[in-house]
């Protein structure tokens, strides 16, 4: 893999090959990150100051595009290195808060345009979608989550960002399949399952109105789960706002309560959104799953391995 700099005064500058360096791919939050090592040289001290943005690519191909949040410079035994680090695009919207605003029937383009384009994020296939009711974004509410809350709620999905730093505002199309058998390398591979915290009830109650709405995990109560979240939501809530409140409430709590993660050898072998086809009979894997989470890294000792979280489609 290789690295480039962009600097906060629009210069570019290519790092020296890497001596160590990790890329974590999530596409959503938490962000996309990144850390790079490398020889340092004193030319480097004011590249190294005014760092701004950092891609990399591998083969020619860009496999990230992210924010420089650190840099180090280090003398010890290994002689003088330094290292960044930072995250992807999804960065400038979660350090960024919006101000208190009310929409009415707000459609998604009117939302990407007041609360990701002035921070310099370009967006691709957004979707076609309108508010069917009154959309309120709350004091301290970040700019990502005034997306994603209005993308859950009116469309049905998650924005995420491509591994090129652009919004994707639009239902998530599958990639492509990478198959796992007993006669691959897997250099580890972990099955964990935790119920703890997963709800098996939400109940919405909009104050105002005195209306309340109770959604089920039915599939958790079949288990003899017991865990209920009471959520109140602002006044004049329909019920289909109410609904989605308490179905996304289960659904966030169910999110890490299956997750198998498998250890190649090899970079970038998948991203999130493609999917791995398993076949590990010793462990009782077998199925197709969601990358959800993909880590490619590389060292002196060990070579380049990607790391896979995979969870349920």
């Amino acid at each position: 893999m290789t690295g480039t700099l962009y600097t906060a005064d629009h210069r570019i500058f290519r790092l020296p090959p890497l001596l160590s360096w990790r890329v974590t791919h999530t596409g959503t939050v938490p962000c996309d990150s990144f850390f790079v090592s490398f020889v340092y040289q004193k030319e480097m001290a004011e590249v190294l100051r005014l760092a701004a943005g950092f891609s990399a690519e591998e083969d020619g191909t860009a496999v990230l595009r992210a924010v420089v949040d650190e840099y180090t410079v280090d003398l010890d035994e290994n002689g003088l290195t330094a290292t960044l680090s930072g995250r992807g695009y999804a960065a400038r919207l979660l350090d960024n808060e919006s101000r208190p605003v009310t929409y009415q029937q707000a459609t998604l383009a009117e939302i990407l345009r007041n609360h990701a384009e002035p921070y310099g994020i370009a967006c691709e296939g957004a979707a076609d979608i309108r508010a069917d009711s009154v959309y309120t974004v709350a004091a301290g509410t970040s700019q990502w989550k005034a997306v994603e809350n209005f993308c859950r709620t009116y469309g049905g999905f998650v924005p995420r960002f491509s591994r090129e730093g652009k919004l994707l505002a639009g239902p998530e199309k599958a990639g492509r399949t990478l198959s796992i058998g007993e006669k691959d390398m897997v250099l580890s591979c972990t099955l964990r399952e935790d119920h703890y915290g997963v709800l098996t009830e939400a109940l919405v109650i909009d104050k105002t109105r005195n209306k309340v709405f109770s959604v089920k995990n039915e599939e958790m109560l079949q288990k003899g789960g017991q865990c209920r979240r009471v959520v109140y939501t602002p006044g004049q809530s329909t019920w289909a706002a109410m609904r989605y409140t308490g179905e996304y409430q289960i659904q966030r709590s169910k999110e890490d309560a299956w997750t198998a993660e498998v250890t190649l050898p090899g970079s970038f072998l998948a991203f999130p959104g493609d999917r791995a086809a398993l076949s590990l009979e010793r462990m009782g894997l077998a199925g197709t799953f969601r990358v959800a989470e993909a880590e490619s890294r590389f060292d002196g000792r060990n070579g380049a391995v990607t790391a896979l979280s995979l969870k349920p489609l």
